[in-house]
């Protein structure tokens, strides 16, 4: 099946592909592998602000995790790597969060989740969650990702 059927079969709809704020590029592919740059967390054209253990809830968080993984897709999707994706092997995610909050991994669960649910196995991956102070423009979350891509 193709991952365009499965997230049609799962009912998600990928965003627009967010224009990079700054100088970089969303992907780069290189050696069989795409490193997407960190991607922020928009819902309903939104972006999620704020900060964990202040004034974001877990589940709040954890939605805000989740949109930067469909964010990583809609990147995958413009740059024409989507159907190539062999294996997700890498999530880093960044969680704008008070120095006493430590539900970083459950926070960055939102991401994961969405990256088992539409590649099942291939989609299991190592991951780093970590609490910063800031990110950019206020975000809640950032997630990049390092994915293994078939030659194409």
């Amino acid at each position: 099946m193709s991952i365009e059927a499965r997230l049609q079969e799962l009912g998600i709809t990928l965003p627009e592909a967010a224009a990079p704020v700054a100088s970089y590029v969303p992907v780069v592919a290189h050696g069989g592998m795409a490193h997407v740059s960190g991607q922020l967390p928009f819902v309903g054209g939104k972006l999620v602000s704020g900060r964990l253990g202040e004034d974001v809830s877990l589940e709040d968080g954890m939605a805000a995790a989740r949109a930067c993984g469909l964010m990583i897709l809609a990147q995958l999707k413009a740059a024409g790597l989507l159907e190539r994706v062999e294996r997700v092997v890498k999530l880093g995610a960044f969680v704008n969060s008070t120095g006493d909050f430590t539900d970083q991994p459950k926070v960055a669960n939102g991401a994961s989740d969405l990256m088992a649910e539409v590649f099942g196995d291939r989609g299991r991956h190592a991951r780093a969650a970590v609490g910063v102070p800031v990110l950019p423009l206020g975000a809640a979350v950032e997630v990049d990702a390092v994915i293994a891509i078939a030659e194409g």
